[in-house]
């Protein structure tokens, strides 16, 4: 079945997901007065011809969201043979097209877009940064940003803004789509990050907003150093590190630095590592705390943030000694809502401190990170395997490595 192909070619016009556009189509039926019940099963149903003809008021909401009468997105009357050829039901049915289109007219009329509704989207992604900072990584926090993404996009569609509410929607689904693409990092779903950040630098340069162009090459950048591919995490991070607002805010150059920082680590400079901390700590103390920044920003990016990227960098270099001072300094100085970073940092912490031959310390350390609900994430539990491998490498008949070992499989067993 060769299925909708005229639905299939807006989306990706548009450049909107299944999962993103069911949620765009439920944000115009809850604003209707009705429930949201599409899902992505349901979009995949329209894409595959399963469902020629949606519900009265999934066409409506299909209406607004692409901003066109309903048979211009490829879906036939039940009335029609699936092979009519589509000139022929456009012809035979210009009355219900213009009816229609003056339906979708009305809507998009009705429903300016504006301030207010920007604002009510990044209320939404406040908690999506909020609940990331606890737990990241999830599929389910990527899922969430992801939407976000398709709603702002939605409201793009509707069609009535000024040019700045314009910029700002196009903004707004840039910052949720490199939230997406960060979660996908976190979870270690480096192929749907990719795309994430593939589709996400288009909306930024759309936006015109260079905060959120630096964040998503900044993130690419991330991707990269995960992927143990430092020459395009470099490359990456240049990007950012480049752009106007990483001269004007001292606050961006110095992330753009610290970043780099743990890149370096692994190409093995421990010259240029140095220096990158350097540069990263003397923009951080010239940044001013009271200028205003976006929310990602201003959530995550201070002095702990900035030791916990130099103790990458230097964990990459092998200098444990120096990795486990960061370590201590940003375990010190973290928020009380960065759990997952607490948690991430001091499993490095247990790296440097085994990397040290301190294998007690290091178990001990390991140890005491929380396995609810922080324990459940997928970049921790990848670092606690890679530190019992090296622990049994460096030990493997220690009585630390033998409490490791009973530890992994009493308390982790689900875990690893």
């Amino acid at each position: 079945m060769e299925g909708n192909q005229v639905l299939k070619a807006r989306m990706a016009e548009i450049g909107l997901t299944q999962v993103e556009l069911a949620e765009a189509v439920n944000a115009d039926l809850r604003r209707a007065g009705y429930g949201g019940t599409v899902s992505d099963r349901t979009v995949r149903n329209w894409l595959t011809g399963k469902t020629r003809w949606p519900h009265h008021r999934q066409r409506d909401a299909l209406s607004a969201v692409f901003s066109c009468p309903i048979t211009d997105l490829g879906f036939v009357t039940p009335a029609e043979p699936a092979d009519v050829p589509r000139r022929r039901f456009i012809g035979t049915s210009a009355v219900t097209v213009m009816a229609a289109a003056g339906a979708s007219t009305q809507r998009g009329t009705r429903s300016r877009v504006g301030a207010a509704d920007v604002e009510r989207l990044l209320s939404k992604f406040a908690l999506i940064v909020a609940s990331d900072h606890q737990y990241g990584g999830k599929l389910t926090i990527e899922t969430q940003a992801s939407a976000l993404a398709g709603e702002a996009l939605a409201l793009q569609a509707r069609g009535t803004a000024s040019q700045r509410i314009r910029s700002a929607l196009y903004g707004c689904a840039a910052s949720f789509t490199s939230s997406a693409m960060w979660a996908a990092i976190d979870g270690r779903r480096f192929d749907t990050a990719q795309r994430h950040f593939d589709r996400a630098a288009g909306l930024a340069t759309m936006s015109g907003d260079p905060a959120i162009q630096f964040r998503i090459w900044s993130h690419a950048g991330s991707l990269y150093r995960h992927m143990a591919r430092p020459v395009d995490a470099l490359a990456a991070n240049d990007v950012a590190r480049r752009l106007p607002i990483a001269r004007r805010d001292p606050m961006f150059a110095s992330l753009g630095h610290a970043r780099h920082a743990a890149i370096l680590g692994q190409t093995g400079d421990h010259r240029a590592v140095r220096q990158a901390v350097a540069h990263a700590e003397d923009a951080l103390a010239r940044s001013e705390p009271g200028d205003e920044r976006p929310l990602w920003l201003d959530a995550f990016y201070d002095q702990a943030e900035l030791e916990t990227l130099a103790l990458a960098g230097y964990l990459a270099l092998g200098d444990y000694e120096v990795a486990e001072g960061h370590a201590h300094r940003s375990l010190a100085l973290l928020r009380p809502g960065m759990r997952r970073t607490r948690s991430i940092t001091t499993a490095r912490l247990a790296k440097a401190q085994l990397g040290q031959g301190d294998l007690e310390e290091a178990v001990a350390t390991a140890m005491s990170i929380p396995i609810e609900p922080t324990g459940l994430h997928p970049r921790i539990n990848s670092m606690l395997q890679d530190f019992g491998s090296a622990l049994r490498i460096v030990a493997p008949s220690s009585h630390p490595a033998t409490a490791w070992d009973h530890y992994a499989h009493d308390s982790l067993r689900k875990l690893l």
